[in-house]
């Protein structure tokens, strides 16, 4: 009887979830349920599990509006009536296909209301007849129709309060005021579950449309098998074929990587083709490699990682570049005969390629076939009650209070009701969007499982997220995108470009063995390169003196939040240095994890500890799998690994002391660790980018500011070029490029970098000097790219006409002549017959610091000068940076320019990390604890003075702070006259602030980990 059943999936319009709708049906003894969301089939697959769990019979539906009209609803008699519907609403939400009027879809129930029946009906159609309608049937011209009738009843909400949650929806759906709220889009306040029995007596006098309801419910059926596999199956024609040419690359690959007689990878070979073959994916690795081979063919580079790496048939395919034998990965992490859930590879590539891989995959499998993992996109508290309070009709004052401290108490009334609905709103989806990498290459057409939308990124999604496409039996293939790719790839192109040099940067050899790369690795000079940038992976590594690669490989995974979170990576840092002073906590961790001292780093560890240790089965070890890759759900599962994991280590005799501590390490990885390929993944790419930094800095550092960065912004990555002998210059309208290029060693920052100046007159003024010639003059200039004069004005200020040999204030004034009154219809006229009037311009001197003071108003960094240069202070500080380690323990005072910093909880407060440069351009690192920022606060980017005690930690220095303060910068010639003025390009000066709300670490005393076996 309940026909027509929203969820939260029916998006600003729903109240109920899944879980909600079918427990409250349960509640009242409802034993068939339809779940007809507006215009969409996400939940349907959650709805089916659930109502199967407490014993109703799903049945699927839509219901089709078009905006806040509703056309019909659609019930499918067979799970074929879904794809008939999702059908039409991809055409509708693709193609821009209207919704039909009356659609005829031959597996589905039709159901209109009484206010938009068509005149006649056809076998399959039916008029849904709500409770306070039925008083009208009694006239004639119903009657006749009595026998098409079907009870009408929709569920939207379930409470008086969640009906007001609906209008707050529909408020925030149409962006107007609930007291402007018109009727129409919103439902009947009667949509709410009503018992069977409640129904039945309402319908009472009419049996034949109760049984016409019920014949309908009775006709239909839902039935799908779960986890069948669903992709692609086959890449040529036949299981046997893909396994042939499978096997053929595999071993042409391993000529190339490992030689002729190499009886290891052979053997390996052999036994994953084994299992490759026995689970049906050698059409799933060809996929991968067809698109690895399209890459290779446009001079792509990509990097393959995750799991995937484990793999040496995927090593020979080329899909990665990680030696599965060198590290002792093995291949049972990626795939095995026990495991349940499909493998997936993940594939980087320069966010600058990514999309031309894309359509190729679009364009090679079908667009029918292929498509992103949808994603839901949920209502967050903090921006929730801005939406919630505009509806209510808070003003932008209040909005912002409350915004700031949402969990404040508010007298006021109408504040409490925004912050009542927004708790209730938190959770729920708010959009769809798509997942950032998940690609679907399906066997069937994907509208037979879902209708198709089409986000503004220019790709279809599907209606449900990975979890269900998993669920459904869909592997998806993560074609990611990454900056540190498009920066080596970019670097690699450059020095080809400028010096004639190829470089195979794929051949790890050249980098991974290197000397000197590893050098610079121990010494944390690492700025610019993938992964291992960052303050604190800098400050890992020279903790770890870390100088080869396996080291390498650990310390990108232990730097992790789950291996920081249990303390285990405070504790491999000292048993790196002191190898001889602790023990094993059992013999099992010296056996199983040996090469990282006895301390869980990757999710291999994870696992073997739980099978060898704690004794658990390989079925509970893939559920730990799934969940450290944030991939499980159910906490259910998880209490159980849990209780299993405890029992287990009892009857093998282990302490109830020693089988805590174990679980505490293993539960922290939950969600936050990398598994070993992974980190290998990330070593390497760490290792070519360092390469390309040491050899090629200039051309490096011009790539990353490119490809915008990294951890840090633009203006670390100039400092660093500078550093590496690299003349920086600011944009030149005759020598720059849209990006930043270089000349030998000169390096010309982009026009792009100029925030003001509109991209596309960015890209218009080199085209048009490539095409035309250089500009002549300012006039010449003005004559050939249209600018206006503010733009112009910008390009003064930062020097791109400095060629011509005039003075800014003088090209100023020429530029307010030629532009001052100009209308853009006027330029042809004008520029191009009128000769400019010759007019003598004033001698007009500028200070020596002007040109910074307008670098930093137009780029926040000064070009011309170092922020040193411009301090009202000639003092530098007493200690340089690379000095430090020689005062542990010592209080010393230093000057510092501000890079970044970033905020820490802890137990007593906000604490923050710095970082810093000296004078000389070298960096440190600085601790600020709640103590010293409550007097001593951070006050934005600029140059400080520093007062504190220098902590040396396994050679690595940091000052814990018990004084700073903000130094200021001379006054701003620029503004001699105006006292305001004189101190504000200061505060345009930038710092990197990274934020982070995680528990805190715990410190050492409080885990108590111990290095001696003194469990009992």
């Amino acid at each position: 009887m309940y026909l027509n059943c929203h969820s939260y999936h029916s998006l600003r319009y729903g109240t109920l979830s899944i879980d909600d709708l079918v427990s409250q049906a349960s509640s009242l003894g409802i034993s068939e349920l339809v779940l007809t969301d507006i215009n969409t089939i996400t939940g349907v697959y959650e709805f089916k599990k659930k109502c199967e769990e407490k014993g109703i019979k799903p049945i699927p539906g839509i219901e089709m509006r078009k905006g806040s009209k509703l056309l019909y609803i659609t019930i499918a008699k067979e799970f074929a009536g879904l794809e008939e519907v999702n059908k039409i609403l991809t055409e509708y939400n693709c193609d821009g296909i209207d919704l039909p009027d009356r659609p005829d879809l031959e597996h589905n129930f039709i159901i209109y209301t009484l206010q938009n029946k068509p005149e006649s009906l056809k076998e399959n159609e039916y008029i849904g007849i709500r409770q306070e309608e039925l008083n009208i049937l009694i006239r004639p011209e119903f009657k006749s129709l009595i026998s098409k009738m079907v009870i009408l009843q929709p569920v939207t909400f379930a409470t008086k309060k969640e009906y007001n949650l609906h209008c707050i929806l529909r408020a925030i759906d149409n962006n107007t005021l609930l007291s402007l709220l018109p009727q129409t889009e919103t439902c009947d306040k009667s949509e709410y579950f009503k018992s069977p029995a409640f129904v039945e007596e309402a319908y009472k006098y009419y049996p034949q449309i109760l049984q016409k309801t019920k014949d309908i419910l009775a006709e239909c059926s839902f039935e799908l098998e779960f986890s069948t596999p669903r992709n692609k199956k086959h890449y040529t024609r036949t299981k046997e074929d893909d396994l042939k040419l499978l096997t053929r690359l595999t071993y042409i690959g391993l000529v190339r990587r490992y030689g002729r007689n190499n009886e290891q990878a052979n053997e390996r070979i052999e036994k994953e083709l084994k299992v490759i073959d026995e689970l049906n994916f050698s059409g799933y690795f060809l996929i991968t490699w067809d698109i690895i081979r399209y890459s290779n063919r446009m001079g792509f580079m990509h990097v393959g990682r995750g799991s995937g790496a484990n793999s040496i048939v995927a090593y020979c395919l080329g899909i990665t570049d990680i030696c599965p034998l060198e590290l002792d990965l093995y291949f049972e992490r990626f795939l095995n005969l026990n495991r349940k859930s499909p493998p997936d590879f993940d594939i980087d590539w320069s966010w600058q390629e990514r999309d031309i891989i894309l359509e190729y995959i679009f364009n090679r499998y079908g667009k029918n076939h292929v498509a992103f993992c949808g994603t839901n996109v949920e209502f967050k508290y903090r921006s929730i009650i801005r939406e919630v309070g505009k509806a209510f009709g808070l003003p932008k004052d209040e909005l912002d209070e409350l915004s700031k401290n949402p969990e404040k108490v508010f007298k006021d009334e109408v504040v409490q009701q925004v912050q009542k609905y927004g708790k209730l709103l938190e959770k729920f989806p708010n959009q769809r969007s798509m997942h950032p990498c998940g690609i679907l290459i399906s066997e069937e057409p994907l509208t037979s499982f879902t209708a198709l939308e089409m986000p503004p990124k220019g790709f279809p999604i599907v209606q449900w997220d990975m979890h269900v496409a998993e669920e459904l039996g869909f592997e998806k293939f993560d074609i990611l995108s990454q900056r540190g790719l498009g920066t080596i790839n970019d670097t690699v192109k450059l020095i080809e470009e400028k010096r004639g040099i190829k470089i195979d940067i794929q051949d790890t050899t050249i980098s991974k063995d290197e000397k000197i790369c590893n050098e610079f690795l121990s010494n944390g000079n690492t700025i610019g390169c993938f992964y291992i940038e960052s303050p604190a992976m800098r400050g890992l590594l020279r903790r770890l003196k870390c100088d080869n690669y396996k080291v390498l490989v650990a310390a990108s995974s232990i730097i992790r939040p789950g291996v920081a979170q249990s303390g285990m990576m405070r504790e491999y840092i000292f048993r790196h240095n002191n190898p001889t002073q602790f023990e094993y906590f059992h013999k099992v961790f010296e056996e199983q994890l040996g090469e990282t001292y006895g301390i869980m780093v990757y999710q291999e560890d994870v696992i073997k500890i739980a099978l060898h240790f704690g004794g658990l089965s390989a079925a509970d070890g893939d559920i730990l799998r799934r969940a450290m890759s944030g991939k499980y759900r159910s906490l259910d599962a998880l209490q159980k690994v849990k209780d299993n994991f405890f029992e287990s280590c009892r009857e093998l005799g282990h302490s109830e002391e020693l089988s805590r501590e174990v679980y505490r390490q293993i539960e922290s990885f939950a969600g936050y660790s990398f598994c070993k390929a992974h980190s290998a993944s990330y070593a390497v790419e760490s290792y070519q980018s360092l390469y390309l930094k040491i050899y090629y800095p200039l051309e490096f550092m011009v790539s990353a500011i490119n490809n915008m960065g990294g951890f840090y912004r633009t203006e670390v990555y100039v400092h660093e070029a500078k550093m590496s002998g690299g003349q920086i210059l600011n944009p030149c309208v005759n020598k720059s490029e849209s990006e930043t290029t270089i000349y030998g060693n000169e390096i010309y920052l982009g026009l792009m970098l100029l925030e003001k100046v509109e991209s596309k007159i960015a890209q218009l003024i080199p085209q048009e000097r490539k095409k035309n010639g250089e500009y002549k003059s300012m006039e010449d200039f003005v004559k050939r790219i249209p600018v206006g004069i503010e733009t112009l004005q910008i390009l003064i200020f930062i020097g791109a006409f400095r060629f011509t040999g005039i003075p800014k204030n003088e090209l100023l004034l020429k530029a307010r002549v030629l532009l001052g009154d100009f209308k853009a219809e006027r330029r042809l006229k004008t520029l191009f017959e009128e000769p400019m009037k010759e007019f003598k311009f004033p001698e007009l001197k500028r200070n020596v610091f002007e040109d910074a003071f307008d670098e930093i108003e137009i780029l926040s960094f000064p070009v011309s000068c170092t922020p040193f240069d411009l301090l009202q202070t000639k003092y530098r500080g007493h200690v340089m940076a690379n000095d430090l380690v020689k005062y542990h323990k010592r209080e010393i005072k230093m000057l510092a320019y501000l890079i970044s910093r970033k905020h820490v909880p802890t137990k007593k407060g906000t604490m923050y990390f710095g970082t810093w440069i000296d004078v000389e351009g070298n960096y440190f690192d600085t601790a600020h604890f709640p103590s010293s920022l409550e007097k001593y606060s951070f006050q934005g980017g600029g140059c400080y003075l520093l007062l504190g005690i220098v902590e040396v930690d396994f050679h690595f220095p940091t000052i814990t702070i018990t004084k700073m303060a903000k130094m200021p910068f001379i006054p701003d010639p620029r503004y001699s006259h105006d006292e305001e003025k004189r101190f504000e390009a200061q505060e345009k000066i930038k710092e990197d602030v990274s934020m982070t709300f995680r528990k805190p670490y715990p410190q050492e005393h409080e885990i108590g980990l111990p290095r001696k076996k003194n469990f009992s």
